[in-house]
């Protein structure tokens, strides 16, 4: 376990899948993240690459060659390299391997930063491609929060507040964690989304190109929550385990296979290319109220 500390703020993080474990408000001693209790689900904030959700047959097709990737990939069960630490910022590194290529033929460099500045978390993914060629990979998080933060508060006292008005559909999850075809209303002119655990009986809340790029989560009984931004992740997942006490805030660059997928690798929904030796980068942030 690695940690890193300031006045406000500590986190913890684990070399397997360079996943954060901890964020620890010091001053209001809160902690903020699902604590990864196995009997509703044994994470706490995965990292998603190189796919995002599923594949239609666990499978996709590159250069007329087929290959197999479970939900959300491989990285999130490998193990990271520590490559630079300092006070406030910590580098985790996975470079691909014999194991890697198996699964997905493409050279690559995938760094995870966590950053501390003051009551502020920034989560980097940065992506180079030391191959020869173009590169395709999808990139996400999926952080779960503890719920309820505050003792004597219920699930249902919490909400997310998007920072624009939103209309804005949820995308139903087939039970093979495909993308169906058509939405079903879920935002209609507003910012809120009150919090309920029987939202998530049928998965997640799939989101396309919102308006927002900030989610705030919070209590109607008490000011103590966090402010969520997510600028340059076109999709975002909203999840929990059946009757968990958690949420998941999941910024995606990528999305899962809809219903209909050719399966062709180049030819995915939300499928990133880049080119050779070119780096891509997308940051989350979670901040706190002084």
């Amino acid at each position: 376990m690695f940690t890193l500390q300031n006045d406000v703020l500590r986190i913890t993080v684990k070399e397997k899948g360079a996943e954060l474990v901890s964020l620890y408000h010091v001053k209001d001693a809160i902690e903020y993240m699902w604590s990864g209790n196995p009997a509703f689900w044994g994470k706490h904030s995965p990292v998603l690459f190189p796919i995002v959700g599923a594949l239609k047959n666990d499978t996709y097709y590159y250069n007329n060659k087929s290959y197999h990737l479970s939900r959300h990939g491989f990285a999130r069960d490998m193990p990271f390299t520590l490559s630079t630490a300092t006070d406030s910022e910590l580098c985790f590194t996975l470079e691909s391997n014999a194991a890697t290529l198996q699964q997905y033929p493409f050279t690559f460099r995938f760094d995870i930063i966590y950053r501390l500045q003051q009551s502020r978390l920034t989560v980097m993914y940065r992506v180079k491609n030391t191959g020869s060629g173009d590169m395709y990979f999808s990139v996400g998080g999926h952080p779960a929060f503890s719920m309820p933060f505050v003792e004597g508060t219920a699930y249902d006292d919490y909400y997310l507040e998007f920072n624009k008005t939103e209309n804005a559909g949820r995308w139903p999850i087939s039970a093979e964690g495909l993308i169906e075809a058509h939405t079903e209303p879920l935002l209609q002119d507003t910012q809120k989304l009150p919090l309920r655990k029987e939202l998530f009986y049928r998965d997640a809340i799939v989101f396309k190109n919102l308006r927002s790029d900030t989610v705030g989560l919070r209590s109607s009984k008490h000011n103590k929550g966090i402010e969520f931004n997510f600028p340059g992740f076109p999709y975002l997942g909203i999840w929990a385990a059946k009757d968990a006490g958690f949420v998941c805030i999941e910024p995606w660059c990528g999305i899962a296979d809809p219903v209909t997928s050719n399966q062709q690798l180049t030819e995915k929904e939300g499928i990133n290319r880049l080119a050779p030796q070119a780096v891509f980068e997308r940051s989350w942030r979670v901040g706190f109220e002084i």
